[in-house]
């Protein structure tokens, strides 16, 4: 009997590990407004460093929390945040209306409000903070990086760049970008166009096209077939190892 008690005991302490290891979060955005995500907590006391998930036109779905728990077991405090405020789509119509219905404005704001609540953690290094983002989350993911002067690192999956030399000349953090070659938007001459701005401002860029790969290729419920194992994993590893030279120095 005391052994049952026992293992009941580890069993409840073990759960509630795992319940803080991830959580819903809330966090100030903008001036009045609030913002919300997903967070993801490495194992250990920190600081960490620490990196803003966005999330896909779909929403802040479960392959986005995956992300986020990924980033966390390799060592990063991850903020997976919910641009559609509790929105998540589950077919095309619905992601294209979420995606043209969210506001520019409170979109900014919650990613910026997202990085300062990072950078106030007492567990997260404030100088250690990038960020990541796939498809509509790749377009934000590069405007963060033009906004965020301390943005330590941004990684663009096929997210449209962007294209004004004054947006470019405002990017601080080094880039990685991970692009389709049979991608129609943004296309593969679209990836080169902004790396050949990015190395004309002197900026640190560092972008690849995967011959053969479409659109949203690193993501298994690709629901067009478009999922390629070879560039997932490929990107994956540059990501990882990105992420590793300019977030764990």
């Amino acid at each position: 009997m005391k052994k049952l008690v026992l293992l009941a005991l580890v069993a409840g302490v073990l759960s509630g590990s795992a319940r803080a290891a991830e959580q819903s979060i809330t966090f100030k955005s903008g001036g009045t407004d609030q913002g919300s995500g997903f967070l993801a907590m490495p194992e250990g006391k920190g600081p960490f460093p620490a990196v803003v998930v966005i999330q896909e036109w779909w929403g802040l779905n479960d392959w986005v929390k995956d992300q986020a728990r990924g980033l966390a077991k390799d060592g990063y405090v991850a903020l997976a945040v919910d641009l559609y405020r509790g929105k998540v789509a589950t077919d095309q119509d619905n992601a294209h209306q979420y995606m043209m219905g969210l506001p520019d404005e409170r979109a900014a704001a919650d990613l910026a409000g997202a990085f300062a609540m990072l950078a106030a953690r007492p567990d997260v290094n404030k100088k250690r903070i990038g960020v990541i983002g796939w498809c509509m989350g790749g377009k934000w993911s590069l405007r963060l990086a033009t906004t965020e002067p301390t943005l330590a690192a941004a990684v663009a999956y096929y997210g449209a760049p962007p294209t004004k030399p004054e947006d470019i000349a405002k990017i601080k953090a080094p880039v990685l970008g991970n692009y389709g070659g049979d991608d129609k938007g943004p296309s593969p001459e679209q990836a080169k166009a902004f790396e050949a701005a990015m190395k004309a401002a002197g900026k640190s860029v560092d972008v690849k096209i995967y011959p053969g790969a479409p659109h949203a290729f690193a993501n298994v419920n690709n629901p067009w077939g478009g999922y390629r194992e070879g560039a997932a994993k490929d990107a994956q590893a540059r990501t990882t190892a990105f992420f590793a030279a300019h977030l764990k120095k």
